[in-house]
């Protein structure tokens, strides 16, 4: 595995800890990996709020600065079983519960005036279908939610629509289950080890960044 660094860049994005769990396997998984060189492209790790707009901000400094050619966000939902990329971002903010700064938004766009929802630009089917292939349970999502990821997830995508990004980058976000630790604290969870989502965050990036064309294969849901 090499770690030499070079001029191609990748952002990976996890959150903070949320409430009171004291891990977030999203941020978790995305370090493991800053440093790393991913088919040609050196990986870098950055951890956002779980706070409406502050999250935005932070995410739109560090693809600034890091100016990447592929942005892949993490988020955990703690009642999948599966590594889920996602198929679409929503404009809206609409909370069951607040975030960390105690702010409840509820059917609030995200961006005002932007469209009402951005597709992934992430080759998801074939993402699921390299995982799979490894062993890795994966699926595709249809919901990223309404809360801080849909959230970071929409403003993601419009940023990427209003050509701010480098020439061709691709980006998209993908929910994580929770880790082990997580899942023995609270009966019933499911889970999958911090290596396994890892090892799937890696192909994820190798796939994104060699696979030009998604797969042309069923994902759909009936419900």
């Amino acid at each position: 595995m090499t770690t030499q660094p070079t001029s191609l860049r990748v952002l990976v994005t996890g959150f903070e800890p949320f409430e009171q769990d004291p891990v977030n396997p999203s941020w978790e998984v995305a370090r493991a990996l800053h440093g790393e060189v991913i088919a040609g492209a050196t990986v870098h790790a950055e951890q956002l709020p779980c706070v409406f707009g502050a999250a935005i901000a932070q995410l739109h400094q560090s693809l600034e600065q890091v100016r990447p050619v592929l942005i892949i966000c993490l988020g955990m939902a703690g009642g999948r079983v599966d590594f889920t990329p996602e198929r679409v971002a929503i404009n809206v903010d609409d909370a069951r519960i607040p975030d960390h700064a105690d702010y409840q938004p509820v059917d609030v766009p995200v961006v005002p005036g932007a469209p009402a929802a951005y597709f992934s630009t992430l080759p998801i089917k074939a993402v699921v279908h390299q995982l799979r292939e490894k062993g890795i349970p994966s699926s595709v999502s249809n919901t990223a939610g309404t809360f801080v990821c849909n959230h970071v997830f929409f403003a993601l995508m419009h940023w990427l629509a209003q050509g701010r990004g480098e020439a061709g980058a691709r980006g998209g976000f993908i929910h994580v289950p929770a880790l082990p630790e997580q899942a023995a604290r609270r009966p019933g969870m499911a889970s999958m080890a911090l290596a396994t989502q890892v090892a799937a965050l890696r192909e994820t990036i190798r796939t994104s960044l060699t696979v030009a064309q998604d797969l042309k294969e069923t994902a759909g849901q009936l419900h």
